[in-house]
């Protein structure tokens, strides 16, 4: 899929959802993303102990949004973004199911940014009828790259 194709349905969804930022992306179209736009950013917000415990996503910037223990915002969370993410670059924002990255995209896009996007059903996707996540959506069930420690 095109990146153009994937950022046009990405805005499209930001106006059908009434989103302040530019955009929501499923897990396919931010790796499209990814891909084939020069200097596009993945930032995952998720606590350093979901970082460690559940997986990583190869060349994603981190930045806890809430930290672990005891999930307290992070203060620091914007200068450490702009340390690290240009903000005329795309910048795409990950968690576990999609909650802390919308809260980072608006961060984003409050401070500045360009080009600020959520990646909708996060790393691990909703829960099932089960109540386990890593079932049905998200960045692992759609098979794109990640590693445990």
């Amino acid at each position: 899929m095109p990146t153009s194709n994937a950022l046009e349905k990405a805005r499209e969804r930001a106006k059908q959802m009434g989103l302040p930022y530019d955009g929501a992306l499923t897990p396919h179209e931010a790796y499209e993303v990814l891909r084939q736009r020069p200097g596009a950013k993945l930032v995952d917000v998720r606590t350093r102990a979901e970082l460690d415990w559940v997986g990583r996503i190869p060349g994603a910037v981190e930045i806890e949004l809430l930290t672990y223990p005891g999930n307290r915002p992070n203060a620091e969370f914007v200068k450490q973004l702009e340390a690290q993410v240009d903000k005329a670059a795309p910048v795409l924002f990950i968690c576990r199911s999609g909650g802390r990255s919308h809260n980072a995209a608006l961060m984003a896009m409050q401070a500045g940014y360009a080009e600020a996007y959520n990646v909708l059903e996060g790393f691990e996707g909703d829960k099932d009828g089960t109540g386990h996540r890593n079932t049905q959506g998200g960045w692992r069930v759609a098979g794109l790259p990640w590693i445990q420690s």
